[in-house]
């Protein structure tokens, strides 16, 4: 199910509805859409509109109230949370916009531990190459603190792309560094994704990077709005 043509993600009506103190509050609202192996993907909208809910829908991190939710093939809502982590390891990799490091590993080590939990073959050799790919070659024994954010992002990249998923989410992938570091940051996802020809489904609020994805879903008020 990797190759380009096929739909790696596919949603149909998919809601999710969560409790408040005025009654229920309907988050995403019957969004149904299909989106094709190896594109790129930007979600936007303003602050509230469920980008982010919708994220972690399609990568199973969270549960529908209703609808459902197929991940190169497999429908999630017949998973349990085991055997979404499961599915998670093997074909999802993430990056947000806080990096989510472990402070005590080095670069390295925050790069292998992904693959170590997966068992995956490898995963000093394949931590280290995937880190030089991203031009920190000369990082992998820095940790965290030593590092710059643009550099912490790389890091992130590069445990994301080294367990070679099929898609790859980014939330706010840029929104915690300056204008220039995060315009590199961008420049090595898109590369990454037309090399590896991973989908890659990206939540943002900069339009330039937006634009820069084969389609563009806008939602407001949890509705889908838009499909460009």
């Amino acid at each position: 199910m990797n190759e380009r043509s096929s739909i790696a993600l596919r949603t149909d009506k998919l809601s999710k509805e969560v409790s408040s103190p005025a009654g229920p509050l309907t988050i995403l609202d019957a969004v149904s859409l299909e989106i094709h192996g190896g594109c790129s993907v930007a979600i936007v909208g303003p602050s509230g509109a469920g980008k982010s809910t919708l994220l972690a829908l399609l990568a199973g991190l969270d549960t529908a109230s209703s609808g459902g939710v197929w991940l190169d093939g497999t429908d999630l809502g017949m998973l349990d949370e085991d055997g979404r982590a499961a599915l998670r390891a093997r074909r999802v990799g993430f990056v947000f916009q806080s990096f989510h490091l472990v402070p005590s590993l080095t670069a390295l080590e925050n790069v292998m531990l992904p693959l170590e939990l997966d068992s995956a073959a490898n995963p000093r050799q394949r931590a280290k190459d995937t880190l030089t790919a991203v031009g920190l070659g000369e990082r992998l024994a820095h940790y965290p603190n030593q590092l710059s954010g643009g550099e912490k992002q790389r890091v992130a990249i590069a445990r994301a792309f080294a367990g070679q998923p099929s898609v790859l989410f980014a939330d706010e992938p840029t929104g915690n560094l300056d204008k220039t570091t995060g315009a590199i940051i961008a420049d090595l996802l898109f590369e990454l994704n037309r090399e590896h020809r991973a989908t890659l489904v990206l939540v943002t609020h900069d339009e330039k990077l937006a634009a820069r994805c084969d389609r563009r879903l806008r939602l407001d008020g949890g509705r889908l709005v838009e499909d460009s």
